[in-house]
C-alpha cells in the first residue's frame, strides 16, 4: 500500500465519522446548545460540492469522505432545527448553495475546483462566530471538530503528493477554522468549569 492510498484510506475514515460525534450528543442531549445549522448545513452542501468534485477527477476517496458527510450534517441540520435552533440562523447556506451551482455550471470539475477550496471557510465561520457568542456551547461536539483538523491534516498531506491545490487550500482552512472551534470550546469548557468552583 502507498502512501496516496493510506493517506485516501485515512481520510475517508475521518471523513465517514467526523460529523457522527455532533449527531450523537445532540440525539443524546435533545439540545443544540452552541451548534450552528448555518454551518451544518452549509457543510452538507460544501460535502455534496466536494462528493460532485471526487467523481468528476476520478478520486473516489474524495467522493466517499465527503458523500458521507454531507449526508450526516444535513441530519445534524434537521436535528438542530428539531431541537431549539432556528431557520432564520440560515443566512450563508442558501447563498453558498446557489454559489456551487453557478461554478458547477459554468465549469464542471475546475468550476467547483475554483471554488470549493474557500467553502470550509465560509461553512465554518458561522459556527465560529457562534462559538465565539454564545455563552452555552454545551451541545457542541469537541470530537467533530478535533476530526475535523484531522481531516485537514491528512487531506493537506494527500494534496501535497497529489498536487491537488483545491484539496490543499481546503485543508489549510480546514485546520486553522476547525481549530479555531476546538480553541473556543476549550475555552468555554474551561470558564464555566471556572464558574462552577467559583460558585
Amino acid at each position: 500500500m502507498n502512501i496516496t492510498v493510506f493517506l485516501g484510506l485515512t481520510g475517508t475514515v475521518i471523513g465517514l465519522v467526523r460529523a457522527l460525534p455532533q449527531l450523537f450528543r445532540i440525539l443524546r442531549s435533545r439540545k443544540a446548545l452552541g451548534v450552528s445549522i448555518d454551518t451544518a448545513l452549509t457543510s452538507a452542501i460544501v460535502s455534496a460540492g466536494w462528493a460532485i468534485y471526487g467523481f468528476l477527477t476520478q478520486q473516489p476517496y474524495v467522493t466517499l469522505a465527503t458523500g458521507a458527510s454531507a449526508a450526516v450534517f444535513f441530519v445534524i441540520t434537521l436535528y438542530a432545527l428539531k431541537f431549539g435552533r432556528r431557520i432564520k440562523e440560515l443566512r450563508i447556506a442558501p447563498v453558498w448553495f446557489f454559489a456551487l451551482l453557478v461554478a458547477f455550471f459554468a465549469g464542471k470539475e475546475a468550476g467547483l475546483g475554483m471554488i470549493l477550496p474557500v467553502s470550509i471557510l465560509v461553512s465554518n465561520i458561522p459556527q465560529i462566530y457562534v462559538a465565539a457568542r454564545e455563552e452555552n456551547l454545551s451541545d457542541l461536539s469537541l470530537g467533530t471538530w478535533v476530526l475535523s483538523m484531522s481531516d485537514g491534516f491528512v487531506w493537506g498531506l494527500y494534496s501535497v503528493i497529489e498536487q491537488d491545490y483545491a484539496i490543499m487550500v481546503f485543508a489549510i482552512f480546514q485546520l486553522v477554522t476547525s481549530g479555531t472551534i476546538v480553541f473556543l470550546k476549550l475555552l468555554n469548557q474551561k470558564r464555566c468549569r471556572a464558574e462552577v468552583r467559583f460558585l
